[in-house]
């Protein structure tokens, strides 16, 4: 986290002196970013069984819509990822995730090529490719469907009047139920933060 946040500042005092006369007034922007989940893995079923999917660097892509300069919907998207399951350590199986976000955004617009934002809405994550390997010692499951909020902040740094760089912190809520042998073993939250660092075009 701290080299990520050294390196988005180098970028941004590099650029500065260009970015700071940019303004970018397009209705709609896109951004591309690497992102780092990193999975609470809490719940009672996780205390009850020690369950855990592990972190992974993902690729996210989103769509924006400013409605104003200040408010805009943001869109975030990926395809499905994959996560190991492991309970008290040992792999017990695999699943995959997709976790649509649709966020409502305030763009704060005071800051010249600084334009940092903060966000919340609602996360969708469906469940698929569920494989038990056997290891639990017996068959387990989890629901396939999930509904959650989600938090961020971050922010743009314009480079001329459509391209920037982006930091973008969120906190999502997922979570879902675990069955073994049938027997509901309560909640399984993943409730990832998900660091993410890329760049924009808006237009």
């Amino acid at each position: 986290m701290k080299k990520t946040l050294l390196a988005v500042a180098a970028l941004c005092a590099m650029t500065s002196g260009a970015a700071m006369a940019q303004q970018q007034d397009g209705k709609w922007q896109v951004r591309v970013r690497a992102v780092n989940l990193d999975a609470a893995n809490k719940g009672a079923a996780a205390d009850a069984l020690k369950l855990t999917v592990n972190d992974k660097v993902i690729p996210e892509f989103d769509i924006s819509y400013y409605f104003t300069p200040n408010f805009a919907a943001e869109l975030i998207l990926t395809y499905p990822q994959k996560h190991n399951v492991r309970a008290g350590g040992a792999k017990i199986g695999s699943l995959k995730h997709l976790p649509p976000t649709l966020l409502a955004q305030y763009h704060f617009t005071n800051f010249g090529a600084f334009k940092p934002y903060v966000g919340a809405g609602i996360n969708y994550t469906r469940f698929s490719s569920v494989k038990d390997n056997g290891a639990a010692g017996a068959p387990w499951d989890v629901k396939r469907n999930s509904w959650g909020g989600a938090l961020q902040v971050g922010f743009d740094y314009a480079l001329d009047k459509n391209w920037s760089l982006n930091f973008d912190v969120k906190k999502v809520y997922i979570d879902t139920d675990v069955s073994v042998n049938g027997a509901n073993m309560g909640k399984f939250k993943v409730d990832p933060v998900l660091v993410g660092v890329g760049v924009g075009y808006r237009f």
